[in-house]
């Protein structure tokens, strides 16, 4: 870690949209999220680091910085027309993890894409508790995966997955993930009276 601490001794975070300045992250963001497959055991869908670029160039990414140091990043996908929006490869550097950054990038993320696209369903799927819990706090709802995009290449992404056969077997009904789904047109739950 290179940073300092500011006067508060706490570390001081830059969380933003991500442009073509931010492409020299792409190999590190990719780094990342292979090393946190590897230590959870489940699947992150292993990325290109042309791929990650090309997200931060169209600003379907944010990016977490702390002074020079790739802190954290997530981006954007769309499918089906754009009427499904997925917020992908959501991670956070081990060096500044506790520090509450998964939650401020996921929402930048999830910000970005209601202003991009406010009309998509906004969907994940994800085996991470603190990750459902981030969703759910944003609006999400657990659902089957027959609520979620159709897409196959979507769905081609999860081959890098120790799950993957899972998937396969259930004809892509049931696997080891929790799909989650945030519907713009959705009725809030009633209130308790």
């Amino acid at each position: 870690m290179s940073a300092e601490p500011n006067s508060d001794n706490r570390l001081t975070f830059v969380i933003r949209v991500a442009g073509p300045q931010d492409t020299a992250y792409a190999q590190a963001v990719c780094d990342l999220i292979e090393a946190a497959a590897k230590v959870r055991g489940t699947g992150i869908a292993k990325r290109d680091p042309s791929y990650i670029a090309s997200k931060m160039e169209k600003g379907n990414a944010v990016i977490a910085l702390c002074g020079d140091d790739l802190a954290g990043f997530c981006y954007i996908e769309t499918w089906e027309s754009a009427g499904y929006v997925a917020n992908s490869g959501l991670i956070v550097n081990p060096d500044y993890r506790k520090n509450g950054l998964a939650r401020k990038i996921k929402k930048r993320a999830f910000l970005l894409s209601r202003e991009r696209y406010p009309n998509a369903k906004l969907f994940g799927i994800t085996t991470s508790l603190p990750v459902m819990k981030i969703n759910s706090d944003l609006g999400y709802r657990p659902v089957t995966f027959s609520e979620l995009t159709k897409d196959d290449i979507f769905w081609k992404g999860c081959q890098s997955c120790p799950n993957y056969d899972v998937l396969t077997r259930t004809e892509r009904k049931i696997c080891l993930c929790t799909g989650m789904l945030f519907d713009p047109n959705a009725k809030p739950p009633p209130e308790d009276d």
